[in-house]
């Protein structure tokens, strides 16, 4: 009996639906490689994680001067985690701070730098959240003083403090300038933590990245411009590269408590060239005399 053979046409078509799957599942792959990568710079896991608790399921305390709010699960799982969540719900969370029941995020979720973020790059963390184990675990309600807990004056809070994304690069900067711009700024937020806040919790524009006495938990935050005398002025470009990696100082001291997290579930896994972008942005900063350690 003849062997089956299909017309050619049919096989043309057959040939291009393999490779048609085979390029989406492969691009799948990346993104979610690049997904991983992502959530690493962005400081995701370590804000989301309990101590103690599984990875990414919530449940962090982080205590501020307007009360104590527990970060969320953002497991896919469909119940108590981002599993039902679409695109277009992820992306204006991100981007704008809304959840998808239209409610506001309180701003200590650091939607005030993540509106910058690509969306190419929102969508990838998505693809790798979406892409890990589900855990159900109820989140815990915040723990906020009134008027503070109405999610409704966060409404007038965005009038005045918040200015949507996206990123964008500055021109006449080299390339390796705006790629740090966009991490620091945006998807690392370091000024989220690095950055002095008002009476209403924002942050201080024009000290920006100038160290704080009251950063995350009460912990002092350090001034990192360029001042020589109150920030990292007198670090070069391969001192901050080996901080981020290792959390090693300069001076041989241990960067400790929220950094400490940051370096061990993020930064540290960054490529060189990243690491050496950031590295490149702060130097070029505004140097601002700022005191945060005590002196000795």
């Amino acid at each position: 009996m003849p062997a089956l053979r299909l017309a050619p046409c049919v096989e043309t078509a057959l040939a291009l639906l393999l490779f048609t799957a085979a390029a989406a599942a492969a691009g799948e792959e990346d993104s979610i490689a690049r997904g991983e990568y992502l959530v690493r710079a962005g400081g995701c896991i370590s804000c989301h994680t309990a101590s103690g608790g599984q990875k990414l399921a919530g449940g962090r305390a982080l205590r501020t001067p307007f009360g104590t709010f527990y970060t969320p699960n953002i497991t896919p799982d469909p119940a108590t985690g981002i599993g039902r969540w679409n695109h277009a719900q992820f992306l204006r969370a991100l981007r704008q701070g809304i959840r998808p029941d239209g409610t506001n995020y309180f701003p200590v979720f650091p939607y005030t730098s993540f509106t910058g973020i690509t969306d190419s790059d929102v969508l990838a963390i998505k693809a790798y959240l979406f892409s890990l184990p589900a855990v159900h675990k109820e989140n815990r309600p915040h723990d906020v003083v009134f008027p503070f807990s109405w999610r409704l004056l966060q409404t007038g809070w965005k009038l005045l403090f918040f200015t949507r994304g996206p990123f964008h690069p500055k021109p006449g900067r080299s390339a390796i300038y705006n790629r740090g711009a966009y991490l620091v700024t945006a998807l690392a937020h370091c000024g989220e933590c690095h950055t002095p806040r008002n009476s209403l919790g924002a942050t201080r524009s024009g000290q920006r990245l100038a160290g704080t006495r009251d950063g995350p938990d009460g912990q002092r935050v350090p001034n990192i411009t360029p001042d020589p005398v109150t920030g990292i002025g007198q670090w070069d470009k391969n001192d901050v590269v080996e901080v981020l990696r290792t959390g090693t100082t300069p001076e041989q001291g241990r960067v400790k408590g929220a950094m400490r997290e940051v370096v061990d579930d993020g930064l540290k896994y960054l490529s060189e060239d990243d690491l050496r972008a950031i590295a490149d942005y702060l130097s070029a900063q505004p140097a601002i005399v700022h005191e945060v350690a005590p002196k000795k």
